[in-house]
């Protein structure tokens, strides 16, 4: 190959070369080139496809071990665009590589650190499967660390700001809806997916599909048990869905329907950034300062790691200083 190369650029010279020229230019070429390695070239087109197939397959493997399909949409829009531009193999990535494109996306978009933080993430999901199956050696994105993040403090509802939410409702069903979400601390796109089979009234219980579809039992109390009961009767479809629109066809309310119908109910009554993470958030923060063990909590709320419910709780000071003196005074 270097024989090949070597003559085909004294071909292109010669012209404006003596003999002599030529033969001292050739000894020159040879003994620059006895240090260099080369190997054939891979167009960039074809190198993106590769790589594209390689997205491809980890995207495959995710869905087999049970990822949603919106945690691999992530994945898919998270990788491709540094897919596009990366013109060499992934085993050839190195760490600077991901930093200057951590760093370029940062500088065009100026996203805040908890999304850059997503992106270190995803790349590391990604770099560690590719290690894995063997097709690079090292993950290059190990030596990139956590992007230290603010946390700031999350409101919660206080019972004053549920009541005025209640009486701001013109239709039970906004009511009821409420009720089941501060009372089980459910995620929305657990709600939606609910059917009125589901409800178990005998026990105050339903069973949710959370994420990963993973299957828990949530709970709530008398008052919720009364208020879709007064929903469930008032309606007048034969929908399965336990929340359905108003108005006819009666279609299952989605969640972007739910979370802009509690945005109005709090520009009604003077209360904002009312959304069904809130919700969730404020039951978590009821259970743990009247006393429910932080297990249970992370039980009723389905998550894997108990930091996450930590994460979730805002723990009342008064409780912290009344335990001080309790335990410590």
């Amino acid at each position: 190959m270097k024989k090949a190369w070597s003559e085909g650029l004294l071909q292109a010279v010669q012209h404006c070369l003596t003999a002599e020229q030529t033969e001292v230019l050739r000894a020159a070429l040879d003994k620059a080139l006895e240090a260099v390695e080369m190997r054939p070239g891979t167009d960039g087109r074809r190198q993106r496809a590769e790589n594209q197939e390689l997205l491809h397959a980890f995207l495959a493997a995710k869905r087999i071990e049970g990822c949603s399909p919106k945690t691999l949409h992530y994945y898919e829009c998270s990788i491709a665009p540094f897919i596009t531009q990366c013109t060499c193999a992934l085993s050839a990535v190195r760490t600077d590589d991901i930093r200057c494109y951590l760093a370029d996306y940062q500088r065009d978009r100026n996203p805040c650190k908890v999304t850059i933080d997503n992106l270190r993430r995803v790349f590391s999901t990604f770099f560690a499967w590719l290690e894995d199956e063997d097709i690079i050696v090292k993950n290059p994105v190990r030596r990139i660390h956590k992007v230290r993040t603010e946390a700031p403090v999350r409101e919660v509802l206080s019972d004053e700001q549920l009541e005025r939410l209640r009486d701001t409702c013109s239709h039970v069903r906004d009511i009821a809806l409420i009720d089941l979400l501060v009372s089980t601390g459910m995620r929305v796109g657990e709600l939606v997916r609910l059917n009125r089979a589901d409800i178990d009234f005998q026990e105050r219980e339903c069973v949710v599909f959370g994420k990963g579809d993973k299957e828990r039992k949530v709970y709530f109390n008398a008052r919720t048990k009364i208020h879709l009961q007064e929903y469930l009767n008032s309606r007048v479809d034969d929908d399965p869905a336990l929340f359905v629109t108003l108005t006819r066809p009666y279609l299952r309310l989605t969640a972007s329907a739910i979370g802009l119908r509690l945005r109005q109910l709090g520009q009604k009554c003077g209360i904002s950034k009312v959304h069904p993470h809130k919700f969730r958030r404020t039951m978590a923060t009821m259970a743990i300062d009247k006393g429910m063990p932080i297990e249970q909590v992370q039980r009723l709320l389905g998550h894997t790691k108990i930091d996450t419910t930590l994460h979730y709780a805002m723990v009342n000071q008064m409780n912290v200083k009344f335990s001080h003196r309790k335990i410590i005074s």
